[in-house]
């Protein structure tokens, strides 16, 4: 799909790896709408994005409903690029009810209520695309990240299947699994480091990943250096040897130092 002239809608637009993909697409001549909560945070990007045209539409998609309203307003999308998230660290009992209950809204009840409410225009159409922004953390599991980990296996699987129903009609599906990015995702949010020896990746690798996923209706682009790759690998090939790797020192301490980062009102 060629991007130029585009209308596409953006979740999570004002965090630091919204942001990188909506320069990415813009530069390509995309027309976007922004949607994230603060409204005054979305006009300001919009209006210092390259090209011309672009919108904004506030939305809490931890509100229950919210899904539905925003994919109303944004009727006419050709490309949907759900990557609005929670990050979900933490040990199951040191949520609330309702904690748990957001994670699921924001990461994966709220793209699949945009795909099903957004995708029957693009299938009569015959042409559209719809971008799942997962993690690597949708193929490897770690400590104090079962939610976390449940959303992400869960949006993966979805966009696969979904990619299965729709590819034959012209309509692309398209999964973007970043590993560990620096300045932004969940380390930057915790304000905590990656596992020493284990690389980064920058914001804009992720907006530029996410701008060819769509233009070569890739399955699925992983940005992450080859030590994450290898271990997400192994860990859809082995996954008790993955979970007692993931569960040693390194992997305690750094899923201790994301967890203590994500106070509860990032929940």
């Amino acid at each position: 799909m060629n991007l130029s002239g585009r209308r596409a809608l953006l979740t999570g637009a004002t965090g630091g790896l919204g942001r990188a993909i909506a320069t990415s697409m813009a530069e390509r001549g995309a027309v976007l709408t922004l949607s994230a909560r603060n409204r005054e945070a979305l006009e300001e990007m919009a209006a210092s994005l390259p090209g011309s045209g672009h919108s904004v539409l506030p939305a809490d998609l931890a509100e229950p409903g919210a899904a539905e309203r925003l994919a109303a307003e944004a009727a006419g999308t050709e490309i949907l690029v759900a990557n609005a998230g929670l990050p979900g660290a933490g040990k199951v009992d040191e949520f609330s009810a309702d904690e748990v209950k957001r994670a699921l809204r924001v990461n994966l009840e709220a793209p699949m209520l945009l795909a099903r409410a957004l995708y029957p225009a693009m299938f009569e159409a015959g042409s559209g695309h719809l971008v799942f922004v997962a993690s690597l953390s949708g193929k490897a599991a770690s400590p104090r990240s079962s939610i976390y980990n449940a959303t992400k296996f869960g949006l993966r699987g979805f966009a696969l299947g979904l990619r299965a129903d729709l590819i034959p009609h012209g309509v692309g599906v398209s999964i973007v699994s970043p590993g560990f990015i620096r300045d932004a995702g969940m380390f930057a949010d915790a304000g905590s480091k990656p596992p020493p020896g284990m690389g980064t990746a920058t914001p804009r690798q992720v907006g530029e990943a996410t701008a060819k996923a769509i233009e070569r209706n890739k399955v699925e682009v992983t940005i992450a250096t080859l030590a994450q790759r290898f271990g997400a690998h192994l860990a859809l090939v082995s996954p008790s040897l993955s979970v007692k790797v993931q569960s040693g020192s390194a992997g305690q301490k750094a899923a201790e130092a994301i967890a203590s980062g994500h106070s509860a009102d990032k929940r």
